[in-house]
């Protein structure tokens, strides 16, 4: 079984990172270079930077801040905001970005994933999905959770796989920020349905929810924002607990 990775999600807007609930509320945490490399020391496998507000006002992901922190890595980051052409996936590879994660526009653009794909390589290709549960369906949302649209969860990403997407980065609505746990049932479907790797997002309160997110949730890696920025758990404790429980990861 290949190692679960554990990944720290820095949400940027102007320049600092910030973390909301349900994706309001938000407020700033700290300085996102800084944060990512504290979290390369600590034994991070990869990080995510996403400008949460760029396709909601129509801006570009700042390239600048991307330099700045590839400056300070040794581990491999993923940078999503803003994206609506190859254009824009060549400045942020070219900055130093790993991966780049397409949400807003892919569902806008569908042809995007698999222009980037033929372009790039699929493993440079994350296809991020926001969706909310209502009703027992789940609905993807674009512009940063803002607008409902008519793609629907598992089709949605199994057409992204199709497309050539290397990664599905799935975010529940309705459990980010909230600590309670991830949507584990949902996660578990994906994971069955697709064949590429899915990382969890939204819902992460303690080290249990990890452990759930990778065995009840068959999740590839888990990704959390508010347990890291706030010190209430460090990525050292968490991997060691769940080795401990015999679930691979990289020490």
């Amino acid at each position: 079984m290949l190692a679960k990775r554990i990944i720290p999600c820095l949400d940027v807007r102007n320049g600092q990172t910030v973390k909301g609930v349900n994706f309001v509320n938000i407020r700033e945490v700290g300085d996102p270079v800084e944060m990512g490399a504290a979290y390369a020391e600590q034994g991070a496998d990869e990080l995510v930077f996403l400008d949460i507000t760029a396709s909601h006002e129509g801006r570009k992901t700042f390239v600048q801040l991307v330099k700045r922190i590839a400056v300070h890595l040794n581990i491999p980051f993923t940078v999503g905001g803003g994206i609506g052409a190859l254009t824009d996936i060549e400045a942020l590879l070219a900055a130093g970005a790993d991966k780049v994660s397409l949400n807003t526009a892919a569902i806008r653009t569908p042809e995007l994933v698999d222009q980037m794909a033929l372009n790039f390589g699929s493993q440079f290709v994350v296809v991020a999905i926001d969706a909310r549960e209502e009703g027992g369906k789940w609905t993807a949302y674009i512009n940063g959770g803002r607008i409902p649209t008519e793609k629907e969860l598992f089709s949605w990403a199994r057409e992204c796989e199709d497309r050539g997407a290397g990664e599905i980065l799935f975010t529940s609505m309705n459990h980010d920020g909230t600590k309670n746990g991830f949507a584990c049932e949902a996660l578990a479907k994906l994971s069955d349905i697709l064949t590429i790797p899915v990382i969890a997002s939204g819902g992460a309160g303690n080290m249990e929810h990890f452990a759930e997110v990778f065995t009840t949730g068959k999740a590839d890696a888990g990704l959390a924002a508010s347990i890291f920025h706030f010190n209430e758990i460090t990525v050292p404790q968490l991997k060691h607990y769940l080795r401990d429980r015999n679930i691979p990861v990289r020490l």
